[in-house]
């Protein structure tokens, strides 16, 4: 497929996708969600992690609600199923870590798809809105998912009922994201920890995401279990043996990926 609304590059095991439509602050469409999906879902097997930022002054402003001409006749539940389901769902099966570098505006279900990386990290000059009350909409894009289980109920419920912009550093602070960096330092900060995670142990990575994911809904004996099961296939790593080696021979280590 050739992308007309995001690009997409790799280098160094890191792969860079930039919601590309900055004249409408990354607005999400039709054909952004698609590319995005395929982009998600024919990740060269090279990459090592996944960068998603946006151009220009915003991460991404939510729903293009110009898309379809007429946002009163939108079947949304149709475009919520067929369109962002197939979207979230390949950024969270992704077998690589991902990051959200938030340079700037994240709002409605652009807020709501950084949320849904592994790691988000914003520059002081972002903000989160959860925008959707303030247009008669609750919020998607698995915001009412991930929102109560990263801040705790009382903030989601406040920060979606009254649509309040939280700024990046307010959202570090209640653990909505990892970290907020000032804006001289933002990229250098994404980058670094691209690197580190492009360098890791990636299928340790990926057990470690499965092993999170269960946990909410896991007694503290299943998800023993759980631990014990994933353990087990980092056990029998190659990563897992140089790792082994590289302490004891007190060198960082060397990882494949695998």
């Amino acid at each position: 497929m050739e992308y007309q609304t995001i690009s997409l590059a790799l280098e160094d095991g890191v792969a860079l996708l930039t919601l590309d439509r900055p004249a409408v602050m990354n607005a999400l469409n039709t054909q952004m969600r698609a590319e995005i999906t395929h982009a998600l879902r024919n990740l060269d097997a090279a990459a090592r992690v996944l960068v998603l930022t946006g151009a220009g002054r915003a991460f991404c402003s939510g729903q293009d609600l110009g898309d379809t001409g007429n946002a009163n006749a939108t079947d949304l539940e149709r475009v919520l199923r067929d369109e962002y389901v197939p979207m979230l769902m390949a950024l969270r099966d992704l077998a690589v870590p991902s990051i959200a570098a938030v340079n700037g505006a994240a709002a409605g279900a652009g807020a709501n798809l950084a949320l849904a990386c592994d790691v988000a990290i914003a520059s002081e000059a972002a903000h989160f809105t959860q925008a959707f009350t303030r247009i008669g909409l609750i919020p998607d894009a698995g915001g009412t998912w991930t929102l109560p289980r990263q801040v705790g109920t009382a903030r989601a419920m406040g920060a979606m009922l009254f649509a309040d912009r939280i700024p990046a550093r307010q959202a570090a602070d209640w653990g909505m994201i990892y970290e907020a960096a000032t804006e001289a330092d933002f990229e250098e900060r994404w980058r670094a920890r691209a690197a580190q995670l492009a360098a890791g142990p990636t299928e340790t990575y990926r057990q470690l995401r499965e092993a999170m994911r269960a946990s909410p809904e896991a007694s503290f004996e299943e998800q023993l279990a759980t631990e014990a099961r994933h353990q087990g296939v980092c056990g029998r790593s190659r990563d897992f043996r140089e790792g082994v080696v590289a302490f004891v021979e007190k060198r960082a280590p060397r990882f494949e990926g695998r």
